[in-house]
């Protein structure tokens, strides 16, 4: 089977960060500036003790012009909390869902779908950031380009079934639907070909329409005969 890839190879490596201290307006700006949607906030060991998101800026604008009334409040404690707050330690987020390097791809994907996320921090085992990685860089496996995902499939086939001949085999991907062709004389392998392919990262679906070189015809129907 293909080895998943792990967070480590997509992660922005040069996260930008703010700490507790850093004013309102400052975080807005950074988040302008950078086009991202959550920046985290860490201490003076680099150790990740929050994340403000957008989501979290903007209290300050819905409370800005008038006071919450008393349901508001009741409901919407944390959010009214934010709307006073003038540093990213007052704003942030906490706890903060975290992923670690060697996570594969699809468990990060898990987590952001979880957690209702965009990106998460990438952190060791100390809490320490070490990247950031988004919806986006998860989604870069999907721009492989249709004949390199073919090449990629028919690569892992041979390495998945070292013993098969595989020779007889075509794959043609288009919008990244893998087509499996030709003729495989061992059909007990079906199943496989299907599943060594799907896990290609950026395979989208997969289909297997085999020949049958030596396929016979069906006896004729015995009435027929009279």
């Amino acid at each position: 089977m293909p080895t998943p890839r792990k967070v480590r190879d997509v992660m922005t490596t040069d996260a930008v960060t703010v700490t507790r201290q850093t004013p309102f307006k400052d975080v807005a700006e950074v988040l302008s500036r950078r086009r991202i949607s959550a920046v985290p906030v860490v201490d003076g060991n680099g150790l990740i003790v929050g994340i403000v998101s957008q989501g979290d800026l903007l209290p300050k604008e819905a409370y800005r012009d008038r006071l919450p009334s008393r349901r508001e409040v009741l409901l919407h404690l944390e959010e009214i909390e934010k709307a006073g707050g003038t540093t990213a330690g007052d704003i942030m987020t906490v706890p903060v869902a975290v992923i670690g390097p060697h996570a594969t791809l699809s468990e990060a994907a898990r987590l952001m779908a979880r957690r209702h996320v965009h990106r998460l921090p990438v952190v060791d085992g100390r809490e320490q950031l070490l990247g950031i990685v988004s919806r986006g860089d998860l989604l870069k496996v999907f721009l492989v380009s249709d004949e390199q995902l073919s090449a990629s499939v028919l690569a892992e086939l041979a390495q998945a079934m070292p013993d098969t001949d595989i020779g007889g085999l075509t794959v043609t991907v288009e919008d990244g639907r893998a087509v499996i062709g030709g003729v495989l004389d061992d059909t007990a392998m079906v199943p496989v070909l299907a599943r060594v392919a799907r896990a290609v990262e950026g395979v989208v679906d997969v289909d297997v329409r085999l020949d049958h070189p030596h396929r016979t015809e069906p006896p004729p129907d015995f009435q027929a005969l009279y």
